[in-house]
Parts: structure tokens; C-alpha cells; sequence
């Protein structure tokens, strides 16, 4: 018994409208991911190895430590080289790499989010604002100005009769 009621929440939390657009969204976030990291590392990062003069920047590190029978020039040769020689190495290359993939892909989601909200705004009707209703009405006795509510007038002391009561009056006198 608890465990279908177990199963029925977890397919209610499930099929909720949120987590199915999130993981939509999770998924395409993820294709989307590898366009970017594409477009980092095949189209900008070798025009910034252009402008470096031509070195490989993913490929960028320094050695922290070498092991045991392996020399400096050995190691230094590429990344690939240093790790199969199982030296220790910072790979700052690799990281700047990322960090431009990262803003490049916060810089897509701003301009989508942006594009969103016009959307929206755009899609947004005004709504008609209807004037609030009135607070005050004038005495037909004395014309002063007096709260809506009131059925005695307080500068002439005229009594007030609205117009739905006038109206009921009129009838039952006919």
C-alpha cells in the first residue's frame, strides 16, 4: 500500500508542467553545449593561437613535476606527451578554454532570456483600468460635496433618498 502511494506521488512530482519543461530544457541545454564548445575550440581558439603565434592553446601548461627519469624537454615536447609521461602539469590552456566556452554560452542564454521577456511585453495587452468608484457625490439640495454612503446631508441636513429608492417610491406610489 505505501509503496503505490509511493509511485502515484512520484508520477504526480513527474509529470508536473515544470519538471517536464526542465528537462527539456536539461536536454537541450546539452546539445546546445557541444555548438558552443565547437564553436570555442574550432573557430576561436585557433584565431587566438593565430594571434599567439600559432601555438595550439588547448594545448597550453606548465609542468609542476616530473617523475622520476624523465627530463624537461621530454615532458615539454605537448599535453598528450607530459601526461603519458606521468608528469603533474597546470593546464591554464585548457581552463581559459573553458572559460570562454562558458561565457559565450551566458551570453547566448542572456540574449535569449532577453528576447523572451520582449516577447512577452510584446504579446502583453494592457489590460483596460477602470476609474475607481467614486467616493464622494453632490448634495442636489445644497450642491456640496458629501461621502456616497451618507443619506443625510451634513451642511444642509437634507435627507437623501438615492436613485434605486426614488425609483421603488415612484412605483409603489403609481
Amino acid at each position: 500500500m505505501a509503496k503505490s502511494k509511493f509511485l502515484e506521488e512520484f508520477k504526480t512530482f513527474a509529470l508536473r508542467g515544470n519538471v517536464l519543461d526542465l528537462a527539456v530544457g536539461v536536454i537541450i541545454g546539452g546539445a546546445f553545449q557541444k555548438i558552443v564548445t565547437s564553436v570555442v575550440n574550432d573557430l576561436i581558439m585557433p584565431l587566438v593561437g593565430l594571434m599567439t603565434g600559432g601555438v595550439n592553446f588547448n594545448d597550453q601548461f606548465l609542468i609542476l613535476k616530473l617523475p622520476e627519469g624523465v627530463t624537461a624537454e621530454q615532458a615539454s615536447v605537448s599535453l598528450e606527451t607530459a601526461k603519458q609521461l606521468g608528469a603533474t602539469t597546470f593546464n591554464y590552456g585548457a581552463f581559459i578554454t573553458s572559460v570562454i566556452d562558458f561565457l559565450i554560452m551566458a551570453f547566448v542564454i542572456f540574449l535569449l532570456v532577453k528576447g523572451m521577456n520582449k516577447l512577452a511585453e510584446f504579446r502583453k495587452k494592457e489590460e483596460p483600468v477602470s476609474p475607481p468608484a467614486p467616493t464622494v457625490k453632490i448634495c442636489p439640495f445644497c450642491c456640496s460635496e458629501i461621502p456616497v454612503e451618507a443619506v443625510r446631508c451634513p451642511h444642509c441636513t437634507s435627507d437623501l433618498i438615492s436613485e434605486s429608492e426614488e425609483y421603488v417610491h415612484e412605483k409603489t406610489t403609481v
